[in-house]
Formats: C-alpha cells, structure tokens, sequence
C-alpha cells in the first residue's frame, strides 16, 4: 500500500470529488440539519454550529496513513454543485481493508451521482491504494443505500439482528463487501 496518500480531486463523467471548503457550509448545513437524510445515520440532524464543527475536521482531513484516517470529500455535480459527501475510512494498513459510505442532499437523490461517486472511490482503492477490501456498514431499512451497494457489485456479507441501540430504538446492521479480486472482474466484464 503506498502510504502516505494525499487526496486530490477525482473526477467522473458526471461527478468530481473533492475536498469539503468554507463555501460547502450552507449546503452541508441543509442536507445535515434534515431529519429525513439523518433518519439511517449514526447522528441526529445536526445544529449549524455542529455543521461548522463537522466542516472543520471534514475539510482538513486530507491524508490516509494511519488506521483511523478518514477522508470525506464532497461530491460535486457536472455544474459543481454540491451534492453529497463520501466517506472513505482506513480500517487496517495490514489487512488493507476501508470502510466506504455516502450521504445525499435531497434534490441530488435518485440521479446515480452516489454510485458514480463510490466508483471512482473503488476504483481508487483498488488501484492507487491496493486495498483488498472494502465494506459498507449501513442500517438495512436503507433501501437507497442498499441497491448503491448492489449496484456496485458489493456482497451482503451480514446482517446483525438489534445491533445497537440508536435514537431511542434497537437497529440492525447490515454489511455489503467487495474484495479488489471482485471488483477488477466486474469492472473487466463491465469494459467489454
């Protein structure tokens, strides 16, 4: 694995990645302070003072090293307009294992820009990084997230009943993977 890395822009037919920045704010502000886009994620919706504390960290958090290290670049549309924020979490240098997720504003839901964007991050990961794996970990009443998953070739590896006590109820968990063996076959057939 070549570590240090340093995130720069990525960028897709229709998507480009990039780092969170000072003018994200209201936008970032508007998808996380929405209790329908928070409804599956580990936080409740945000107050704009935790969304400037969020912006903060997210937009410093540029380089993967250590296990722990994270990147969460926005996803920015063809017009570059933001649409979302990704998630790529270094689990394990030994094991080279990540963990991937992705989180929509409302009005970009529905429109692929998810799966394009955690393609190029597989992509990246299974390329540059030379990860072997890479996992989702989402709550499985989260239909979206699970045919982003599907979509992307990922296996459903487990489902764990009443796994954690969240916003005053039991929750599942649900776990999608992809080895870097499976994802270069896909994208092979993919290609032909």
């Amino acid at each position: 694995m070549p570590l240090p890395w340093d995130f720069r822009p990525v960028h897709g037919p229709r998507v480009t990645l990039d780092l969170l920045r000072d003018d994200d704010l209201e936008a970032l502000y508007a998808m996380q302070s929405d209790p329908e886009v928070c409804r599956y994620l580990l936080y409740e919706a945000r107050s704009r003072r935790q969304v400037v504390e969020v912006l903060a960290r997210d937009a410093e958090a540029a380089r993967l090293e250590n296990p722990d290290d994270y990147v969460q670049p926005a996803i920015r549309d063809e017009d570059g307009h933001f649409a979302g924020t990704m998630y790529f979490h270094l689990i394990s240098v030994d094991d080279r294992t990540a963990e991937i997720g992705w989180i929509l504003a409302p009005s970009a839901q529905g429109k692929g820009y998810a799966t394009e964007a955690a393609r190029l991050l597989l992509d990246l990961a299974f390329g540059e990084l030379g990860l072997h794996r890479v996992y989702a970990e989402l709550d499985p009443r989260n239909a979206a997230s699970v045919a982003i998953c599907e979509r992307l070739g990922m296996r459903h590896e487990a489902h764990f009943a009443e796994h954690m006590w969240l916003k005053d109820e039991w929750t599942d968990t649900g776990i999608y993977a992809i080895l870097e063996r499976e994802w270069t076959a896909d994208t092979a057939f993919q290609n032909r």
